[in-house]
């Protein structure tokens, strides 16, 4: 057994130890793997009432409800409901003075057999953090990113054992504390937990926005998203299947500009795919670890929060390079992918300072950016904003020409030197597109 095997069995043997706790695990999908190891540890008799999986669908909703997706939040807590209610009026009067009750329950869609599935999943615990006490859940939006079937299904079952373990032997406060243990054994590479959820007795209150910013904190998520109200919600669930315009920055005024170069993405989205069967989604994102500037928790909230009024989402990531920002949508969505950015950021994004770590530097990372289906919007830009922004980036003007007043575009912006025949080639072939100025949002 590998060394991180061994602190899974350890986990998962100090839970059957612990005469206190008692539940129920259910699993759909992804086998039986969190029961599996208490099972394979020895003691599991000393802490598990009940072990079960429904995969006919029929069957499914003769125990837990109809569902309009199997793998979603609701039938996660269709599943803790009927397991921990069942718990309580059958062992609640006999051992509830002693005894934390807990329900664990997963819903997982793994690598199909083809691999041509969107893998993710809803994992949860309820329980009591003290004899008789009400219920306290812990609900998670997981990602499994091995390539078989096999390993995803390992990887849950140590994800769930260390929810398990975190949630009995763990600090639950502050939110990091709860989250970091979640990848023992495990790596960013294997699975990402993007969405949490905690309500009850044993967390007291906690922001959404302070949960979705620790669990980047926490490095067990690349992304968190948020919805306009500020609701931490699953990325998939808001671009998949859909065109995405994106745009990237710093977002350190709150200026209503921010709107309005999303509308004019928004719109020529509109007109480059007139018969899109959905409508386009439009995202702000905003990287606590830009190549730029690296963001703590009291830079990100006054810049978030201005942000979520705009009425668009925002995703908040760990993502260091613009490319890196192709590559974890494509996972989400194959639809057209649209960065819309100033003439400024564009220039910035040429900088071949982003690209050093990579074997092929700037060529391999454009080829990274600009993949499949993706192009960059430039919508025009005031010249004096222009200057002042790329100063402020620390790019030296004296590498460019572009108008001396007005107003700098996609086509009138020159970069010197050997970059300018690969920009001039990039707008040829139509992947740097210029756009239209929206005047209000």
């Amino acid at each position: 057994m590998s060394a991180d095997g061994d602190v899974t069995w350890q986990k998962a043997l100090e839970i059957n130890l612990d005469a206190r706790i008692y539940g129920a695990l259910a699993e759909i999908g992804a086998g039986q793997e969190v029961a599996r190891w208490f099972f394979r540890v020895g003691g599991a008799a000393g802490t598990i009432a009940k072990s079960m999986s429904a995969y006919d669908m029929t069957v499914s909703d003769q125990i837990y409800g109809k569902a309009g997706r199997y793998v979603s939040r609701e039938r996660l807590l269709a599943m803790l409901d009927h397991e921990y209610g069942l718990l309580l009026e059958r062992l609640g009067s006999s051992r509830g003075h002693e005894t934390c009750f807990f329900a664990f329950a997963d819903t997982v869609a793994a690598r199909n057999y083809q691999g041509t599935n969107v893998c993710r999943g809803w994992m949860g615990l309820r329980f009591q953090h003290e004899p008789g006490a009400p219920p306290s859940d812990v609900l998670l939006h997981v990602l499994p990113l091995d390539a078989t079937n096999a390993a995803q299904q390992e990887a849950i079952g140590t994800l769930g054992v260390n929810l398990i373990h975190t949630v009995f032997h763990g600090r639950l406060a502050p939110p990091a504390d709860l989250l970091r243990p979640l990848l023992d054994g495990l790596s960013l590479d294997r699975v990402e937990v993007d969405v949490v959820h905690v309500s009850g007795p044993a967390f007291g209150s906690f922001d959404p926005v302070d949960l979705g910013l620790a669990l980047l904190r926490a490095e067990v998520a690349r992304c968190v998203l948020f919805d306009p109200p500020g609701h931490l919600v699953p990325p998939v669930d808001v671009v998949r299947k859909r065109a995405i315009v994106i745009e990237r920055g710093r977002f350190a005024s709150g200026s209503p500009v921010y709107a309005r170069l999303m509308a004019a993405g928004l719109a020529e989205v509109r007109r480059e795919f007139p018969a899109m069967e959905k409508p386009a989604v439009g995202v702000f994102e905003l990287s606590v670890n830009s190549i730029r500037e690296s963001l703590g928790p009291e830079e990100l909230a006054p810049r978030l929060r201005p942000l979520l009024a705009m009425s668009y989402p925002v995703l908040v990531s760990r993502l260091r390079e613009s490319f890196q920002l192709t590559q974890y949508l494509r996972r989400l969505s194959r639809e057209a992918l649209r960065f819309v950015a100033g003439p400024s950021s564009l220039v910035e994004l040429l900088d071949e300072a982003h690209y050093r770590e990579l074997p092929g530097g700037l060529l391999e990372g454009v080829g990274r950016l600009l993949a499949d289906n993706v192009r960059v919007y430039v919508h025009p830009m005031d010249v004096d904003a222009f200057r002042s922004h790329l100063t402020s980036y620390g790019v030296d003007l004296a590498g460019l020409s572009f108008p001396g007043g007005g107003t700098v575009t996609a086509e009138n912006v020159r970069l010197h030197g050997p970059i300018g025949h690969l920009y001039g080639h990039l707008l040829a072939r139509g992947w740097i597109v210029p756009i239209v100025a929206v005047e209000s949002a």
